[in-house]
């Protein structure tokens, strides 16, 4: 027989982030007694003790991930740590320590990496994590962060993706879209900028979505709130892909359906004058646009007295049988199948 020289090749964007981790890591089994929790969740679990080792790696690269023509490095930074510092707060663990290793081109001087570092130790000190080690090497193109956050909880505390069961209530922190369309600004006022440099853009009116995408913030104070209320999530997640996406992989690795009302999204009445002058549909945004970092999480019908009228917290729906599942339930009462259209960083230049 003749050797096929064509042989049939997978579209890594067909695959997507997730797929890829899972097909990549599909063999993989834990041989350590002390790995309660792999691959599959925002972030590792290894006993340590009498307490849950939590670790999370995430990296940014230029071009992919951010943009410097309107990304401050100061900012770069902080962020970095903030994206890592949020897996471990949706593990419902509080975050201690990370690693940042970065590879950089010679076009960045010295005086550019004090600038992003200036960011990184900025988070290290409102979130009073430490930073304990890391690596530096050179790029031959741009710039390149890889950051990894180091934390814990008690063992029986640790939530995870999987724990959600039918009819427990869908539940999300602070508001939605804001990052998206902040980025859409910031991406709009840098084309003005490419046919016009001394245009000077007034974003006074935009500074919330800007900061949303800037300079976002981990829900440690979330997670805080919630054991001060008395409440044990079930299950948790952090949006960073889009609430339709983390939905999705709340309801697959739960095994269970879920309802999400349109009505509830919580939406910044600056999102929605946003996405009017943007002509685009502000639901839409919210289940896709991604990079909000506010928690997701389950909890059981019992505790709902204890989160009610609070203004961080916003009720969205409830879990399902399996079966029956997910989907967004429309203003009109429309019932509509959820899908996955968040960030997929192999679909993207």
């Amino acid at each position: 027989m003749l050797e096929d020289k064509e042989p049939e090749r997978t579209s890594l964007e067909k695959l997507g982030e997730f797929g890829l981790i899972d097909h990549l890591t599909r063999t993989f089994s834990p041989k350590q007694p002390s790995t309660l929790r792999a691959v599959g969740d925002d972030a590792a679990v290894v006993k340590f003790g009498d307490r849950a080792l939590l670790v999370s790696t995430d990296q940014l690269v230029e071009g992919i991930h951010f943009d410097l023509s309107y990304m401050p490095l100061k900012h770069l930074g902080y962020k970095s740590v903030v994206v890592n510092l949020s897996d471990i707060c949706a593990m419902n663990g509080v975050p201690t320590q990370i690693t940042v290793s970065i590879a950089v081109s010679n076009r960045f001087p010295l005086e550019a990496l004090e600038e992003l570092y200036t960011g990184i130790k900025l988070a290290c000190d409102i979130y009073q994590v430490d930073l304990v080690g890391g690596d530096t090497t050179s790029s031959d193109r741009g710039l390149y962060l890889s950051v990894t956050a180091i934390g814990h909880a008690a063992e029986e505390e640790v939530t995870y993706r999987s724990g959600a069961r039918p009819n427990d209530l869908l539940v999300v922190s602070g508001d939605l879209g804001g990052a998206f369309m902040g980025l859409k600004v910031l991406q709009r006022e840098k084309e003005v900028f490419k046919v016009n440099p001394n245009n000077q853009p007034d974003l006074e009116p935009y500074s919330y979505i800007i900061e949303r995408q800037l300079k976002p913030e981990a829900r440690k104070d979330i997670v805080s709130l919630l054991k001060e209320l008395g409440v044990r999530p079930t299950s948790m997640i952090d949006i960073s892909d889009g609430l339709s996406s983390e939905i999705l992989h709340l309801c697959d690795k739960s095994k269970v359906g879920c309802n999400v009302y349109e009505e509830k999204i919580p939406l910044d009445p600056t999102v929605i004058s946003a996405c009017e002058e943007f002509v685009l549909d502000s639901t839409m945004i919210a289940l896709s646009g991604g990079e909000d970092y506010e928690l997701l999480f389950t909890i059981d019908q019992d505790d709902y007295p204890k989160i009610k009228g609070n203004p961080n917290l916003t009720v969205v729906g409830h879990m399902t049988e399996a079966d029956r599942g997910a989907h967004l339930i429309t203003r009109n009462e429309e019932s509509i199948p959820l899908k996955a259209q968040g960030w997929n960083s192999f679909g993207q230049g």
